[in-house]
């Protein structure tokens, strides 16, 4: 028996940030724009200071749509006509030549596997279908030859990559990508990328709880972010970063996403390498980097990776990560020298 805590999340909400803006523009500044919307499976918010010159908020909010867009029809696999879609429903052997988008975050992706010894990999999808975390929802408890036939399907060497040609196949009936934990992150980029071009000097873009953040907020200061304590209420701080410079944010968690079987709690997170979700202390990851995407893989990657082997890998590779344990005598926290100066 399965029973599910909250709703089912989309493909792209996999990876659910726990960061939340701390906003609050004196009286006598003029008032933000702020705009909204929905994406990706999850919903999108943008707010900037008002500046003399800048475009219409219309013209803002179409070139963050057109960027949007160039992530859903290339990695959007609830989308049936998307090209990891068509990727994902083909034969072996069968050729794709994938759009610059897509090489990009499958390479960025292959990097990161490789560096985590697979404890990070974007071919889970055999694997998260049958845990019921796909496209088509909740499922039942897999028996151990299921899981081990799914672990058959995933791994580097199912795929037929050759990034100078930008050409994929696969070399394994079924295998499948599953780019939730990076696609989301890469679409703030992407956004950043347009409001960049468009001379927007500060703003905080948040796309499902992934945030890229530059310039001043509108109290004419850096902008404040919170982490939030890894509970059901989510509505307290665990601690507050100070981000002062052009860069992404991204959590990982596994608190809001959960099922219990015969009594036992188990992540949403599955560990490619024993094809089991994940059974640590760990909670929550998160990472601020330049790029939100590598933000958004890099925080999947390490809770997967879990505790000392996380901050280890994360300090080798220079990120900041503030890690969270829950223990028997409450929360523990951990974090990476990188992470000091934003705390």
């Amino acid at each position: 028996m399965r029973r599910f805590s909250g709703s089912q999340v989309a493909l792209w909400a996999v990876g659910f940030a726990l960061t939340c803006l701390v906003l609050a523009a004196p009286a006598q500044q003029p008032t933000p724009v702020r705009m909204s919307g929905a994406i990706f499976g999850t919903s999108w918010s943008l707010v900037y200071p008002v500046e003399p010159g800048q475009p219409a908020p219309e013209r803002v909010r179409a070139a963050l749509l057109e960027a949007f867009s160039r992530v859903d029809v290339s990695m959007n696999h609830y989308a049936p006509s998307s090209l990891i879609s068509r990727f994902n429903r083909s034969d072996v052997d069968d050729s794709f030549e994938v759009d610059r988008d897509f090489a990009y975050v499958l390479t960025m992706a292959l990097q990161i596997s490789s560096l985590t010894e697979g404890a990070y990999d974007v071919t889970l999808s055999p694997l998260s279908g049958l845990w019921g975390f796909g496209p088509d929802g909740p499922t039942r408890w897999p028996q151990e030859e299921e899981i081990a036939t799914a672990r058959s399907k995933i791994g580097v060497d199912v795929l037929q990559w050759n990034p100078d040609l930008r050409q994929l196949s696969k070399r394994v009936a079924g295998a499948a990508l599953d780019f939730s934990s990076i696609a989301k992150g890469y679409g703030v980029d992407l956004g950043a990328d347009a409001l960049d071009e468009l001379a927007i000097s500060s703003y905080l873009l948040d796309v499902g709880g992934e945030q890229r953040l530059k310039g001043s907020s509108p109290r004419g200061d850096a902008w404040r972010v919170a982490i939030e304590r890894p509970d059901q209420m989510g509505d307290r701080v665990m601690v507050a970063v100070t981000i002062d410079e052009d860069t992404g944010i991204a959590t990982s968690g596994n608190y809001r996403n959960f099922f219990e079987h015969e009594g036992q709690v188990y992540s949403h997170l599955i560990d490619p390498r024993t094809g089991y979700p994940i059974a640590h202390d760990v909670v929550s990851v998160t990472v601020i980097h330049p790029s939100t995407a590598i933000a958004d893989a890099w925080a999947t990657a390490l809770i997967v990776l879990g505790g000392d082997r996380a901050i280890a890998v994360a300090e080798a590779q220079d990120l900041a990560v503030y890690l969270i344990r829950k223990t028997d005598r409450g929360y523990e926290v951990a974090y990476t020298s990188q992470m000091a100066r934003w705390l």
